[in-house]
């Protein structure tokens, strides 16, 4: 197995999806029968931290914390050199400076 190496970019790009990221299909997987684990493949399951289902048919989700990623994203921003936001934002997205990353939903 090769390693990967991973950018600063990546992360701060994965940081910010994780952050703005839907809980919709978390909650699908919830409800999905046993019948229909096919459709499990397709569902965007990046924000989901844990997922237990009991015997007696309760089920339990965890989510990523976005609290916690929206301040180390803010910790990276006052890291930034002297135009903060702006640098961010162009190491997020290559140089170039998106506002729909902003907000983005």
């Amino acid at each position: 197995m090769t390693k990967r190496k991973v950018t600063k970019q990546e992360v701060l790009r994965r940081m910010l999806d994780l952050a703005t990221s839907g809980a919709n299909d978390p909650v699908k997987l919830a409800y999905l029968h046993e019948e229909d684990r096919e459709e499990i493949g397709g569902l965007d399951l990046g924000c989901l931290a844990a997922f237990k289902r009991c015997a007696n048919g309760e089920v339990e989700v965890k989510l990523v914390e976005r609290r916690v990623l929206f301040q180390q994203i803010l910790d990276q921003l006052k890291e930034e050199s002297e135009d903060g936001p702006s640098a961010f934002l162009r190491a997020l997205d290559g140089g170039q400076v998106q506002t729909e990353l902003v907000s983005r939903r």
